[in-house]
Order: structure tokens, then C-alpha cells, then sequence
């Protein structure tokens, strides 16, 4: 058998699953493989590619799954089929040795498709809660991959290895944070709160957030990723302060992530991932709509760790925000055990995990 292998990894929709993909697909390039990411055609998924051009990409329909009584099931139902037969056709052009998908339903029509052409197939779920989709692919793989070892007991009939959530190498090696100042506009001697909702914003987290930055001490300063959609509306809120410094989207979010002191964000994996392996505190405000509640999970192995505080979005006001997260800076001890507990629950080298168990498989 070759030591250099080709891998597809279907990883398209989100932020949450686009990201950690080419990390993968970057340290399998590393390591002499040949990869190919499968992506859907939102514009999240454009946005990357054209920045990764190194990397091969091709595009998929996304097919999004309806409630199950919905009348909408019918048509996905024959949209997933034909999405099949494509990524069969893919596969077989690309003459592939391993699917590997990195979650939701558009990973479920590439790892079924592989798994029907005799290839050995692979998972990855970054949540303490995985999503059904997840469950329902595992069916058809070799081996799951976790990012959190609290998922285990949902796939009681598959190896399972944890190997973290891959991040992409400008996430581990920050920039320093006179520049990550100087890229914002901003003061690296001042105290800086970085507000982000995750790649889709957050309405409400951002509502709270910007009315909480007129409450923050003369010394704190605030950078706030609100969305593009709502990147007009936090303007508004934050006009005349020049402490609070409100962006529409970021792609330097090392940058980001260099000047921080505290992050209040939403709990999906990609973003817990990213603030433990910066080793920042964290105000963990779950997206409550979140499929089977698994943001509140994810925010429950930080709550519990002490790496992260945990409020409900329903009880939480700007007052309370503001409150708890100048509690934390100016509470040194307690920051710095929670810094500690944030980087205690990081796995740096996620995508050499994944790589090492999918070359340990094939070699078999």
C-alpha cells in the first residue's frame, strides 16, 4: 500500500465545519497526501476557497433537512439521492482511498457515497451533543471523531477516537498584540473585550453586547464582530464611542483573538476550540434555538472545567453583562485560573490527530 494517499473531506455550510476541514485538509497536504474539499455553494464556503487557493475545492448542492413531517421531506429526500450519485461520480474521479466528513447532513451524501464504494469513511463532530445527522452518518463509517470526549456515549456502536477540533495554524501562532492593536485601530495598553456571535452574528448576544460596552470602565475597550447583518444596527447602537470598535465580518480573527483579554461569545465547538487554544476567559452565552440545546452542552464542559461563565441568554441584561465581565478582569486570581482551565481544555495539534488515525487506519 502507498504512503501517500488520496483524501476527500466534505466539510461545506458553515463556518463550524468549513474551517476545521482545511485544517485537515492543509496538515494531510503537509504530509504528502493528495485532498479535495467538498463544499457547498453558500458564499461562507466561496469566501474561503478563493482565500485557500492553494487547496482543491469543489462544490456540492447543500441539502438542508426539513422536520421530518414536513412536506419538504419528499423533494430532499431526492435531492440527497441525486446529491449521492454526484459525489459518487467525485469520488471515483478523484480516485479517492478515504471519505472523511466533518459533520451535518451535507457530509452524509460524500460518506455514504464512499462507504457504498467499499472506501473507508470517517466522521468527525466537534460538540459535546452531536447532531443527529452526525448519528445517523455514523452508520456508514470505519471510525468517529470527536472533539469532546463527552460525545462518546453517542456512538456506542462505533471507534470513536478524541482527537479535539481541528484549527487552522494561524489560530495557534497569534500575531503580536501591538499589531493586532494597530490592524484594529486600537489600544494595546487598554483592557479589550472581543464580542463574536460566530460566523452567522447573534441578534440578541449582540444586542446586550453593545448596550454592555456603555457600561464597561473608562479603561476596557471593546471589539465587536456583529454579523453583516447586523453590523448597521450595533453601529447605531455604538456611535460616538470610540472605545467600542463594531465590525461587520472579520477574516483576521487571529488578530482578534491577539488583542483580547476576555471573549463573550456563543458556544459552538469551532469557537470554544479557538478561545481555549488562545487561553482566554470566556462569557458563554448559548444560542437557545441551537439543534438538541448542544451550544448549552458545549458551554457546560467550559462552565465546568472553570475555563468559561455560563448564562442563559433569557437571564441575562446589559447590566449583568457588564457586571460579570468586569468582575473577571479586575478579579486577577480568578482570571488567571480561568485562562488556565481554558488552556488546559485545548488540543493544539487536533489536525495531526485526525491525520495520524486516518494514515493508521489505511495502513492497516
Amino acid at each position: 500500500m502507498p504512503d501517500s494517499f488520496k483524501i476527500l473531506i466534505a466539510c461545506g455550510g458553515t463556518g463550524g465545519h468549513l474551517f476545521p476541514g482545511i485544517a485537515v485538509g492543509e496538515a494531510l497536504r503537509a504530509r504528502g497526501h493528495e485532498v479535495m474539499l467538498l463544499i457547498s455553494q453558500k458564499k461562507v464556503d466561496a469566501e474561503a476557497s478563493a482565500k485557500y487557493s492553494h487547496l482543491r475545492f469543489e462544490t456540492v448542492p447543500a441539502v438542508a433537512k426539513p422536520p421530518t413531517l414536513s412536506p419538504k421531506m419528499l423533494p430532499f429526500l431526492w435531492k440527497t439521492w441525486g446529491s449521492m450519485r454526484l459525489c459518487k461520480g467525485i469520488i471515483r474521479d478523484f480516485k479517492a482511498d478515504a471519505v472523511l466528513g466533518m459533520g451535518g447532513f451535507t457530509s452524509l451524501p460524500p460518506v455514504y457515497a464512499g462507504h457504498k464504494l467499499g472506501l473507508k469513511t470517517f466522521i468527525h463532530d466537534s460538540n459535546a451533543r452531536p447532531g443527529r445527522a452526525n448519528v445517523l452518518t455514523s452508520r456508514f463509517c470505519t471510525q468517529v471523531f470527536l472533539g469532546l470526549d463527552a460525545a462518546k456515549s453517542f456512538f456506542p456502536q462505533r471507534e470513536t477516537v478524541t482527537t479535539g477540533t481541528p484549527v487552522r495554524p494561524e489560530i495557534i501562532h497569534l500575531p503580536e498584540r501591538d499589531k493586532a492593536a494597530a490592524m484594529f485601530g486600537l489600544d494595546p495598553d487598554k483592557t479589550t473585550i472581543l464580542v463574536t456571535g460566530g460566523s452567522q452574528g447573534a441578534r440578541r448576544l449582540n444586542e446586550l453586547s453593545a448596550e454592555a460596552a456603555g457600561k464597561l470602565p473608562p479603561d476596557t475597550q471593546v471589539l465587536h464582530i456583529a454579523g453583516a447583518q447586523d453590523f448597521e444596527r450595533v453601529s447605531e447602537i455604538a456611535k460616538g464611542r470610540e472605545h467600542h470598535k463594531v465590525l461587520g465580518f472579520c477574516d483576521q480573527m487571529p488578530s482578534a483573538y491577539a488583542i483580547a483579554d476576555l471573549v463573550i461569545a456563543r458556544s459552538g465547538a469551532s469557537s470554544l476550540t479557538e478561545i481555549a487554544i488562545s487561553g482566554h476567559p470566556s462569557i458563554l452565552v448559548p444560542y437557545p434555538y441551537a439543534a438538541d440545546d448542544h451550544q448549552t452542552a458545549n458551554a457546560e464542559v467550559f462552565s465546568n472545567a472553570g475555563a468559561a461563565k455560563l448564562v442563559q441568554e433569557r437571564d441575562l441584561d446589559a447590566e449583568k453583562l457588564a457586571s460579570l465581565a468586569t468582575s473577571i478582569l479586575q478579579d486577577l486570581p480568578t482570571y488567571k485560573r480561568m485562562a488556565k482551565a481554558a488552556r488546559d481544555l485545548a488540543i493544539p495539534d487536533a489536525a495531526e490527530r485526525v491525520c495520524a488515525a486516518i494514515e493508521a487506519t489505511l495502513q492497516k
